[in-house]
């Protein structure tokens, strides 16, 4: 199928559009802005250059046009006109485009000569259809809220464990999970190793922080006293050369330390808590757990409700829509860490990867969201779903509070086409609610 449309700017043709759709949901927009814009955009690349130029007989700067393209050629400024002119291009053929287009383009050039027209290709998925499965009344497991007692002990031990003291101990030997200060020497056949030696190093017991079996064996030993720990290195250990080998390690504890828990009292609710005892402590903790449950039991009933009308819908995803949401995603927490005072380039430093490996990394859950989001949106065509301007409002006052600025200054920086997005995503939101109050519980 191919289709045609026109621009015209100040009654004059500015460009031309034509689509061709293409096998698996992909299409070619072939445009063409005309000579007079081509004309524009080199001479604006002339401009922007021309105080770098310099030529012989001239005074920098000053270099006519025509001269620069007599000695380097015409096409000296073909690249930055064309870098100039395809984003406006492009972005007016979208306005005219009738398909639903989900993807970056990739951009293809196939004439630029002055005074002719400037002719390029951009390749583009578009939104696929979906057949809608089944979305009402999909059956889903029960998920339980219910908070026990021993739930509440748990988060109340670790607020005591938040709260505890390290407390220095000399009058017994090391037993589990006291944090200590040992010296140490490892030797294989006697032989001392190269890495095997540490002084003052801090160790707690059971942490698995040191090859197996050794953090056992300092278990008993006493403070000042040499212990000999046996121990045999993992057949997978990252030195080549001790891998598999039996060790003896010489150990003497210099330092041992334990935690001493608070009295679970009045005291300690009244330290941690609003609360004057320990009874309402316990009871507000309750409430928070149970809060806490109920909403990632409506999180995880959404994700399956969702999940099954995906597993029971088809479509099929372009490649290049699914590339376009794993660089989207990337970005996003590009953008997060960022925030938090890290840039990608230290992230990828630290975790040993690179944008490539992130990309890949993301692609199932890229796939998850897209096709998730387009169950959901073939269920509001379904039914009919809408969001009203009382929607919108209330989404502009969420929006104001959380960026704290007036309500007018929001909408005054959002523009008609970011209104029809967020009226898109309420509705969307809307179907959640549907197919969710529509699922049974098994």
């Amino acid at each position: 199928m191919i289709y045609v449309a026109e621009v015209i700017e100040g009654g004059n043709r500015f460009m031309s559009l034509q689509v061709e759709k293409l096998e698996k949901n992909m299409a070619k927009l072939t445009i063409e802005a005309s000579a007079e814009e081509l004309e524009k955009a080199i001479e604006a690349a002339y401009q922007k250059q021309k105080k770098q130029i310099s030529i012989p007989g001239f005074r920098k700067g000053k270099v006519p046009r025509q001269m620069v393209e007599k000695m380097y050629g015409k096409e000296v400024f073909y690249e930055d006109a064309a870098n100039n002119l395809i984003p406006t291009a492009y972005e007016k053929a979208l306005e005219e485009c009738e398909e639903d287009i989900v993807s970056s383009p990739k951009i293809e050039v196939t004439q630029i000569e002055a005074g002719k027209p400037f002719i390029f290709t951009a390749t583009v998925a578009l939104k696929p259809e979906v057949k809608l499965g089944k979305y009402k009344g999909v059956k889903v497991d029960k998920v339980d809220v219910e908070v026990t007692e021993e739930e509440v002990n748990e988060a109340i031990d670790k607020e005591r464990e938040n709260n505890a003291r390290n407390i220095t101990v000399e009058d017994r030997p090391v037993k589990d999970g006291d944090m200590t200060v040992i010296d140490f020497e490892g030797f294989v056949d006697g032989v001392a190793f190269e890495g095997g030696k540490g002084e003052n190093y801090p160790l707690t017991i059971g942490s698995g922080a040191f090859i197996p079996g050794f953090e056992e064996q300092l278990v008993g030993a006493e403070i000042g006293k040499e212990v000999d720990v046996n121990v045999t290195f993992p057949e997978d250990y990252h030195a080549e050369d001790l891998k598999g080998k039996a060790a003896v390690f010489k150990c003497t504890v210099k330092e041992i330390k334990e935690k001493e828990l608070p009295e679970l009292d009045d005291e300690f609710a009244s330290e941690v808590s609003e609360f004057e005892t320990l009874a309402e402590y316990k009871e507000d903790v309750k409430k928070n757990l149970e809060e806490k449950k109920a909403k990632d039991a409506k999180n995880a009933k959404e994700e399956a409700v969702i999940s099954a009308i995906v597993e029971a819908s088809e479509m099929e995803i372009p490649e290049a829509m699914l590339e376009t949401q794993q660089r989207q995603m990337v970005d996003e927490f590009a953008q997060r860490i960022t925030m938090q005072g890290l840039s990608m380039e230290q992230y990828f430093q630290f975790t040993g990867t690179n944008y490539q490996q992130m990309v890949e990394q993301v692609k199932p859950q890229a796939e998850e969201r897209i096709k998730s989001r387009l169950v959901l949106e073939a269920v509001v065509a379904a039914e009919k779903i809408e969001a009203t301007e009382e929607d919108y409002e209330k989404e502009m006052e969420t929006m104001a509070e959380t960026y704290q600025m007036e309500v007018d200054k929001v909408k005054e920086l959002l523009g008609e086409k970011e209104k029809k997005n967020i009226m898109q995503d309420l509705a969307v939101r809307k179907a959640v609610e549907f197919v969710v109050e529509n699922a049974k519980e098994k």
